[in-house]
């Protein structure tokens, strides 16, 4: 497995970034609105207290004067509650906006991928998808919560204050002055160094999980191989590489806030030396120098926290990046049909492919002219090797890949022109592989439809021949499934996917090696469990067990993603062409006459 690539470094002057990022706050735009008032009215408080001070100090402690000492602390004491009110309520607007317009971004982003074609999924890894879904919108979060508005207020802080302390006394403000560029270049260079630092985490804790992702999922792969120390070892690697970058960024901390603490400190003490001298030759006034020791706190805190600031708006946007370029994929099947099936025409359903040619990438054909029909009630057989085009063909109908040259019609009518989801509606699948979620029974029966009531569940299963292993089970039909079915048998779970074809009714019924990897006991319950579904409907079946379509009205028997012999089983035998070979394959004599 190879590293993930270094992460880019967001521009933070991208205009067009901030204005597509910044439109999701438009369904909240009075909330940012106050979110940006409450930022500068803190701003204007801060210098308040400070200058309180000094009034008490020159006015009323130098020429005593108790009851005024009273009176403005009291107003003192008020505006610390008001910049406590002011402050919670500002974080916790902000973090409620930044996880409602998450939220938003969450929503879409998955409405989006799962409009995707199956094209889409061939190419992108999974965890790819989850990074950006989860991990890189929780970033975008930031820029809300701890960046653009931290920034804007910590800068108008900033300005505020430095016009405040030349206010009170522009010789101070020069002497403060003189450490700033130290303040300056110390955070500069903090601030290269923890980007790095991040970067560094980021791109590790992404190969830590996509290793334990590949890893957990075919650990019974390394332990059959005896890999256990081998995998240990690189995950060991992955793992030192992630120490390291936190380390470091412990490290790159370690060493600033300390540098700063040291410039704020030479800042006051130039203060106090300056202050104090112009005190006593009486061209300065004590409660001056007080003041300015309290501004200068005030002054150089918003300066220590913009570079972790900066540095988290420019991750915040290189997410943003990802996840718009997400969004702008538009790899998806173009849903521009609007016809529904007419289920009143049930009994004469008909499909037909006419002369279709489909590439994975062109001009690698995987179907080259294929043409049949197939009408309403008949189950219809795709035999061939590996490779030769079976599943496409299902793949197609359900319009999961879109065909390159040809047709396929049904009832007569392009299936482009129909609304996919109708379209969808129309066929079940039972895949080999069959694919449970975690939750229970029922809901795997129903896909978390909570119209169907449990009564229309059993009945499914019953027919199927499921529930009595169902009813076997702990909870029953409530019992909890585990990831991907894991607890169950692959016969268990071929009937569960049967069940739910059952309940929904399909006029199409698609059976992908449904029995493949079933052994011979299971299959006889799954065969009986295909039969009962099949009654009635339209059946695709693939199949690589011939003695499991022997009955179908048609066989297809493929080859390099070309029909070369079609017809029902017996007169298949008759030409002993291909077909003939493979029951040759299969069986040790010639199937009898069925």
């Amino acid at each position: 497995m190879s590293p993930t690539p270094p992460l880019k470094t967001g521009n933070i002057f991208d205009r067009k970034a901030y204005s597509r990022l910044f439109s999701y706050t438009l369904p909240y735009r009075k909330w940012f609105f106050l979110g940006v008032c409450l930022t500068i009215l803190i701003a204007l408080t801060a210098p308040i207290r400070p200058l309180i001070y000094q009034h008490i100090i020159d006015d009323y402690v130098v020429t005593p004067n108790l009851k005024g000492v009273r009176l403005f602390v009291f107003v003192a004491f008020v505006m610390l509650l008001l910049e406590t009110f002011l402050a919670y309520s500002n974080t916790i607007l902000t973090n409620w906006l930044g996880q409602s317009i998450i939220r938003d971004m969450r929503n879409q982003v998955f409405k989006h991928i799962i409009r995707l074609r199956a094209a889409f999924y061939d190419q992108t890894p999974i965890g790819q998808l989850q990074t950006r879904t989860i991990s890189d919108i929780e970033s975008i979060n930031e820029v809300f919560t701890s960046g653009f508005v931290k920034i804007f207020g910590d800068l108008l802080q900033l300005i505020i204050i430095f016009g405040v302390m030349l206010f009170v006394n522009w010789k101070l403000t020069l002497v403060v002055c003189l450490t700033i560029p130290l303040m300056f270049y110390a955070t500069r260079i903090f601030q290269k160094k923890i980007k790095d630092s991040f970067q560094s985490i980021r791109q590790a804790v992404a190969d830590m999980n996509s290793f334990l992702q590949e890893h957990i999922t075919g650990m019974s792969v390394v332990q059959i191989f005896n890999r256990e120390q081998e995998e240990q070892n690189r995950y060991d690697t992955i793992n030192r590489r992630l120490l390291k970058a936190n380390a470091d960024s412990v490290l790159y901390y370690s060493i600033f806030f300390p540098v700063i603490e040291l410039v704020i400190s030479l800042a006051l003490a130039l203060t106090v030396w300056y202050g104090a001298r112009s005190v006593i030759k009486e061209d300065m006034r004590f409660g001056e120098v007080l003041a300015f020791i309290s501004l200068i706190q005030l002054f150089f805190r918003p300066i220590r926290m913009l570079a972790d600031q900066v540095n988290t708006l420019q991750l915040g946007l290189v997410s943003a990046e990802r996840v718009f370029k997400l969004l702008d994929t538009d790899d998806y099947i173009p849903e521009k049909g609007k016809l529904i099936p007419d289920i009143s025409e049930a009994t004469s359903l008909t499909i037909e492919f006419k002369s279709v040619w489909f590439a994975y990438n062109e001009p690698e054909w995987v179907l080259k002219g294929v043409s049949f029909s197939v009408n309403q009630g008949e189950m219809v057989a795709f035999v061939g090797a590996t490779g030769s085009g079976k599943s496409t063909i299902i793949n197609l109908l359900g319009r999961f890949y879109d065909i390159q040259k040809g047709e396929i019609l049904l009832n007569g009518k392009n299936i482009k022109e129909y609304a996919l989801p109708e379209l969808r509606r129309l066929m079940g699948v039972v895949l080999q592989d069959v694919f449970l979620f975690s939750g229970t029974i029922t809901e795997n029966i129903t896909l978390n439809n909570p119209d169907i009531p449990l009564q229309k569940v059993a009945e499914a299963a019953r027919h199927v021949g499921a529930e009595a292993f169902i009813r076997s089970l702990p909870g029953q039909f409530e019992y909890q499934v585990q990831e991907r079915g894991a607890t169950l048998s692959l016969g268990q779970r071929q009937l569960i996917s049967f069940a739910r074809v059952w309940l929904y009714n399909p006029l199409i019924l698609i059976l992908d090696e449904a029995t493949a990897n079933i052994d011979t006991e299971s299959e006889l319950i799954i065969q009986q469990a295909m039969d009962t579904v099949m009654i009635g409907r339209t059946c695709f079946i693939i199949a690589h067990r011939l003695s499991t379509i022997q009955k179908s009205d048609k066989i297809i028997v493929m080859e390099k993603g070309e029909i070369i012999e079609s017809g029902t089983h017996q007169s298949l035998l008759e030409k002993k062409g291909k077909y003939y070979q493979l029951s040759l394959l299969q069986f040790s004599a010639i199937p009898e006459k069925v």
